[in-house]
């Protein structure tokens, strides 16, 4: 099994979750329509961009970017998952941590969709600033997160939940970011269970 960078605390570590509910989890994610999420995102990025999908989950969205053409990579920080999107995307999925990446200005864009929620709040700042340098200039990033105000514990899955305030608060500590959205879509709000609150952003160049 790869050892992180940075090693988690047993108390905000999900990777083990998603080891084990692996399948389960790819089966109840990967037919999500997220067409109005994609909406918000891929309009800004140039024809044929390098996307990195960083926590792929099931590989879904991956699999929507190739098929319109962008280059992408991908990752996710259990091992099960990562297996299984490899499979269903046909990418060399990495098994790696968000404080793993390493790269300076790869990407033209960036997807963090429901994956940044698992980071201990506490390292949230940290692996913010690494994501944000691996854009390009001008480059354009989705994150998302429950929204909340709790940091919380389900089971074995550790969550930092964020309202649209507390992530404009986030936001805004970051150098060279211009807020391009920040909210819920209208036509979600009604949805049943969590809310979502996304935000894309783009590096200033």
């Amino acid at each position: 099994m790869k050892i992180p960078l940075f090693f988690p605390s047993p108390l905000t570590d999900s990777t083990q979750y998603y080891n084990v509910n692996s399948q389960n989890y790819f089966d109840t994610t990967v037919q999500f329509n997220m067409a109005v999420l994609y909406d918000l995102f891929l309009p800004y990025l140039p024809e044929g961009a390098k996307v990195l999908d960083a926590g792929c989950g099931s590989g879904r969205d991956s699999k929507y970017f190739i098929e319109r053409g962008y280059t992408v990579s991908a990752f996710d920080g259990s091992f099960q998952m990562a297996a299984l999107a490899s499979d269903f995307t046909g990418l060399p999925v990495q098994h790696k941590y968000f404080s793993d990446l390493q790269e300076k200005e790869e990407y033209d864009g960036i997807w963090t969709s429901a994956s940044l929620l698992h980071v201990p709040q506490v390292e949230l700042p940290a692996i913010l600033q690494q994501l944000k340098a691996a854009l390009k200039p001008n480059g354009v990033w989705y994150m998302s997160f429950r929204e909340g105000k709790r940091e919380c514990h389900e089971g074995d899955r550790y969550f930092n939940d964020q309202t649209e305030n507390s992530l404009l608060t986030i936001l805004e500590q970051l150098d060279n970011l211009e807020i391009l959205y920040l909210g819920i879509p209208d036509h979600l709000r009604s949805r049943r269970g969590y809310q979502f609150v996304s935000a894309v952003v783009r590096l200033i160049s």
